[in-house]
């Protein structure tokens, strides 16, 4: 609507007067040839047209107004203009000042991130320090544990080594007293077993009555079957001396030598073993041809 009212008051450039002028004098025109049209003459004489001059003394009123509008419209142009460029340096202040609060909030969110992240790295190193430290506190008790463990298995073996040696110690004891009482027995077991057998050749030879047709060097090999009270079941000749007089003889002085008494002394086990059934060589002593 301001650019119709000045395209109105202003055309061109030019003021309101020159075109109200202008209109006036081409309106003139047109009416007289208008008018010359209708009265058919033959010649048209054309009157020059007149020339108004305006000599202006004082400002035209409306010039005036127009400067006075137009200045007032420059000049709310010039104060729509600094309002806008004010809005503008103010939209630009506002967003100037929005972005360094944006970037300082960001700026601290930053800080806050950093602070944060220091804070969780220190956590974490302290965490991983705690759990090292529990690590190597385990460990040295675990090594302790396992000297401990070693130490007192070691002491056991070597408890467990004198102990076996001393069972050894005492084994080789009991062995060599079994041994010597066991060689102690056999030789008491020979001793006996040599008395009652040296005993039995005394008294068969003690009952043996000489044939006239025994020699020196003869000798007669019995087997004797007894019982354990010491009496004589059977008499048989292994070995002959060769001479029928001398064997029945030798047989004959065995049972009446017989029973030997002192053969229930012996124990059961030494009588079956050596006198149940018994090997005897006769060989008299007093034959001296």
């Amino acid at each position: 609507m301001n650019n119709t009212f000045n395209n109105l008051i202003i055309y061109n450039g030019y003021p309101l007067s020159v075109v109200i002028a202008v209109i006036f004098h081409v309106g003139v025109i047109l009416g007289l040839l208008y008018l010359q049209v209708d009265s058919k003459a033959e010649t048209i004489e054309i009157v020059p047209a007149a020339v108004i001059k305006s000599l202006f003394i004082d400002e035209n009123p409306q010039v005036v107004n127009q400067r006075n509008v137009e200045r007032k419209l420059k000049e709310q142009a010039e104060q729509q203009k600094a309002a806008r460029e004010a809005e503008s340096r103010r939209q630009r202040e506002q967003a100037e000042s929005q972005r360094q609060a944006e970037e300082r909030a960001k700026a601290l969110a930053e800080q806050k991130e950093r602070e944060r992240q220091q804070a969780a790295l220190r956590e974490k190193a302290d965490v991983e320090r705690q759990l090292a430290e529990q690590k190597r506190i385990d460990r040295e008790a675990e090594e302790r544990r396992l000297r401990e463990v070693t130490e007192s298995r070691r002491q056991q073996d070597a408890e467990n080594q004198r102990q076996r040696e001393l069972e050894m110690q005492r084994q080789r004891d009991q062995q060599a007293r079994a041994e010597a009482a066991a060689a102690e027995a056999a030789r008491t077991e020979f001793e006996l077993i040599q008395s009652a057998t040296g005993l039995i050749q005394q008294l068969v030879q003690e009952n043996w009555s000489r044939p006239p047709s025994a020699r020196n060097g003869m000798q007669t090999v019995l087997r004797i079957t007894m019982l354990p009270t010491g009496e004589v079941t059977d008499v048989a000749i292994i070995q002959s001396s060769n001479d029928p007089a001398f064997d029945r003889a030798a047989e004959s002085a065995v049972f009446r030598a017989a029973p030997f008494r002192e053969l229930q002394s012996l124990p059961i086990n030494l009588f079956n073993a050596n006198f149940r059934s018994l090997a005897l060589t006769f060989k008299p002593e007093d034959l001296l041809n």
